[in-house]
């Protein structure tokens, strides 16, 4: 290179390798960056033809590129980026810009390259992603989306939307706005506000009925979070779920447990009030009529219980916190109070904030009555205790009664579902099971003939 020494000491401290190249695309000159970007010394560069070093693939389009600009009468700067090869044999990705500016200082044509290897990898990742992710949407059944911050713009949509919407991709990502001609007149203005509490930054969780073809007979369930960058709402993302199914389940559910609690209410008390007529005008039946009165108030708990368990399945509810040392302490004076001859004791009741739903109320009476109900003796005797534990909170019910039959343990512990020949004896320790489940808890069961029962409830710790 013809040129200052200091200039050459300059260039060799430049992060990016700077090379001369002749007429021909031979070396005069490559500064010390090489070695660190390729493991060349320079001196193993010079006199040696670029393009031999260049990996097959693009080594037609680099020589095109160098030998275009050296023939342009005007000035001219391009960039290209291609594979190098490295000292080891490997291939670093090179971005290089050229101009075709010489003059008699100037032993070639300069040339800056700079290492983008990790640039192009992760390219190369996020596009390999995209692609996995715009394959997975195409065949989800699910309507996933993104739009961007004002909603003026569909960023992406899969093609489930135009089945569960039943409105054109093509009219969406022309208008945006069509998107509330999908929904149900009656629902517009809760989806309406809901898009701007998530433009506004905040994530939305709900339901509502789409697709005017079907009547809008269709309900979908939709969660959607804002993307923000900086502070600043940029993009707007989410899923819908064809929900319809499960919506007509509990409509039926609810359909049917007002006609059963109505129906069963009803010719109850006619029952039960026939025989106390019974009872008080042929006295001498009383011992048969008390056993009609019995099971009769059996069916009316029963019925009660069901109302509970219909609702807890069919409330759209999230676990929250609870600060379940003080709903165990009310449980235990519920039941003592209903059963004044029993001794409810408490061994422990430690201060624990657990995560969970207002169902589990209902669980620990049910465990606590369940006890007591079943005792062999008129003054039974059951324990509880709650313990926190390093995860969350163990609540503990114990007595000394015969073994719960195995049946009913796996109620408790979800093991097994009910049938015609598979079956509980009651809808209380289901109610039990169902409020544990839906509070992302556990239960466990510990019988034996010397020690009792033991029943554990183990639930997660409320997030402070």
């Amino acid at each position: 290179m013809n040129g200052s020494e200091p200039l050459g000491l300059l260039l060799d401290q430049a992060q990016d390798k700077i090379a001369l190249l002749d007429d021909e695309g031979r070396f005069t000159y490559v500064n010390d960056a090489a070695e660190r970007i390729l493991g060349f010394a320079p001196a193993e560069l010079l006199g040696e033809v670029v393009f031999e070093y260049i990996h097959p693939d693009e080594r037609e389009a680099v020589e095109r590129t160098f030998y275009r600009i050296l023939d342009t009468d005007r000035f001219t700067e391009e960039s290209i980026t291609y594979r190098h090869r490295a000292a080891d044999g490997s291939w670093v990705w090179l971005e290089s810009r050229m101009s075709n500016l010489t003059d008699d200082t100037l032993d070639g044509y300069v040339v800056s390259s700079r290492d983008i290897t990790d640039r192009v990898q992760a390219e190369r990742e996020r596009a390999e992603a995209a692609s996995h992710l715009r394959e997975i949407a195409t065949v989800s059944s699910d309507v996933l989306w993104m739009f961007d911050a004002d909603w003026s713009e569909v960023l992406f949509v899969n093609p489930s939307y135009e089945e569960i919407y039943g409105g054109s991709i093509e009219e969406l990502e022309t208008d945006p706005q069509t998107l509330l001609d999908t929904v149900h007149p009656d629902d517009v203005p809760a989806v309406e506000e809901a898009m701007k509490r998530i433009a506004d930054g905040a994530s939305v969780d709900m339901e509502y009925r789409v697709n005017a073809d079907e009547n809008y007979n269709r309900w979908v369930w939709v969660q959607a979070e804002p993307i923000e960058e900086d502070g600043e709402v940029v993009r707007i993302t989410g899923f819908a779920k064809d929900v319809t199914d499960r919506r007509r389940r509990e409509r039926q559910l609810v359909v049917m447990d007002n006609l059963l609690r109505h129906n069963l209410r009803n010719d109850l008390n006619i029952i039960l009030g026939t025989a106390e007529l019974l009872e008080s005008e042929v006295p001498e039946t009383a011992e048969h009529t008390a056993v009609i009165r019995r099971v009769g108030d059996e069916l009316l708990a029963t019925a009660e219980k069901e109302r509970e368990i219909i609702d807890l399945i069919t409330e759209r509810q999230e676990p929250g916190r609870i600060e379940f040392e003080k709903v165990v302490g009310e449980c235990v004076e519920v039941v003592r109070n209903r059963y004044p001859d029993a001794s409810i004791e408490i061994t422990s009741l430690d201060p624990v904030a657990v995560d969970g739903r207002v169902e589990l109320r209902s669980a620990v009476i049910e465990l606590l009555e369940n006890a007591v109900r079943h005792a062999e003796t008129a003054d039974p005797t059951v324990r509880i205790d709650l313990t926190r534990t390093a995860d969350g909170a163990e609540l503990v019910v114990r007595d000394d009664h015969a073994p719960i039959p195995a049946v009913e343990a796996n109620v408790l512990r979800g093991d097994h579902d009910m049938t015609d020949v598979y079956h509980s004896s009651g809808l209380g320790l289901w109610l039990v099971y169902w409020s544990v489940e839906l509070s992302g808890g556990r239960v466990d069961v510990e019988s034996g003939p010397d020690r009792g029962n033991e029943i554990t409830v183990a639930l997660s710790r409320a997030c402070d």
